[in-house]
């Protein structure tokens, strides 16, 4: 014979926890349960707060070891309206730009006592989008982002809900917020200058898409550079795109394998700047003998190459820093007006763009 046995009897008084530990997350109220208190002791206890006998605070923490109970950062957050979590959404992570940008913001979040939770975009604004709904349903402290485009309307309900947000890199236009940024236009006139200085006046740019205000930005100080010596802007010597290398590759091609090529080639950043040296180097040209190159962004694998590039150095450490005081001030005083923090880069003149003046005009 059968006997029908009834689990509800059975499991009475032993909570479900306990038998599936691996599974079952507990709860405070499962804590509560083990150590025969309420959840208010519990709660008490776990925040380090006063006036909770020796005997309950110890029956607390064995229940907690014996159910294994982690308390729930997402529900912290909500009773003290504040987590300590910062949302992090960059671009482009394959990017070293942005890897060091990531070390930067970890490593000043950790100082204050806050994690970081990265998410990549890979110039997705759909993906971007998602990534911005999950940090406002994850309750962050706030997010620090590099956009992928200057217009989203996800970037204002970011704004509407009340959550810190600071734009690093690159400009938002559709909302008001803090943003760190650098001094792009400046920068690529100077870089641009000094090819111009060594007399070239075919200077090709591969630079970002116009979308972006970093790609946008570059190559307005290519323009201007090109104005103030009185060189004419050549559209067949611009290629804009997505910045990675897969484009630099394909568009300083399309630049050497014109009938005219330049002597001397600006890339927008450090990707781009993978590409063009691939398409360079397939075509058999030297550098600098044959074409000269000069870079945005200095990374630590451009110590290898030969020659030596010449390169706009970002203060990329100095990025992230700064975005998370910027972050850290707006939570603490969310209507004070917002900031525009833009850090000066610097020109590292290198082999990789001196030419003599004799083969230059040769």
């Amino acid at each position: 014979m059968f006997c029908e046995i009834d689990y509800t009897e059975v499991c009475s008084g032993f909570h479900v926890a306990h038998l599936f530990p691996s599974i079952m997350q507990a709860k405070i109220e499962d804590v509560a349960r083990q150590a025969a208190v309420s959840t208010a002791t519990v709660s008490r206890v776990l925040s380090g707060k006063p006036y909770v006998s020796d005997e309950l605070r110890n029956r607390v923490l064995d229940a907690v070891q014996k159910l294994n109970y982690r308390p729930s950062r997402v529900a912290r957050s909500l009773r003290v309206q504040r987590s300590s979590i910062l949302g992090l959404i960059v671009s482009d992570i394959q990017n070293p730009f942005f890897t060091a940008v990531v070390r930067a913001v970890e490593d000043a979040a950790y100082q204050h006592k806050h994690s970081v939770f990265l998410c990549n975009t890979d110039e997705d604004v759909e993906k971007e989008t998602m990534y911005i709904e999950l940090m406002m349903a994850e309750h962050v402290s706030g997010v620090i982002i590099s956009p992928t485009s200057s217009h989203n309307d996800a970037y204002r309900r970011l704004v509407e809900a009340g959550v810190p947000v600071v734009a690093i890199d690159r400009r938002v236009n559709n909302v008001e917020i803090d943003s760190v940024l650098v001094d792009n236009v400046s920068a690529a006139r100077r870089l641009v200058t000094h090819l111009v200085e060594q007399g070239h006046t075919r200077i090709g740019a591969v630079v970002g898409t116009p979308v972006h205000s970093t790609g946008e930005e570059r190559l307005r100080g290519y323009v201007e550079a090109l104005h103030a010596h009185d060189l004419p802007v050549r559209p067949e010597l611009i290629r804009t795109g997505i910045p990675k290398m897969a484009m630099g590759h394909t568009m300083t091609g399309e630049l050497m394998d014109l009938a005219e090529p330049p002597t001397a080639i600006f890339t927008g950043n450090a990707l781009l700047t993978i590409g063009a040296l691939r398409a360079i180097h397939e075509r058999g040209l030297r550098i600098p003998e044959d074409v000269v190159l000069a870079a945005f962004d200095e990374m630590d694998w451009m110590f290898f190459v030969k020659p030596a590039l010449t390169v706009v150095a970002q203060p990329t450490y100095d990025l992230g820093r700064t975005a998370v005081e910027l972050l850290l001030q707006r939570m603490e005083r969310p209507d004070r007006p917002c900031q525009e923090v833009v850090l000066a880069p610097t020109l590292h003149i290198r082999e990789s763009s001196l030419r003599r003046m004799a083969a230059v005009t040769a």
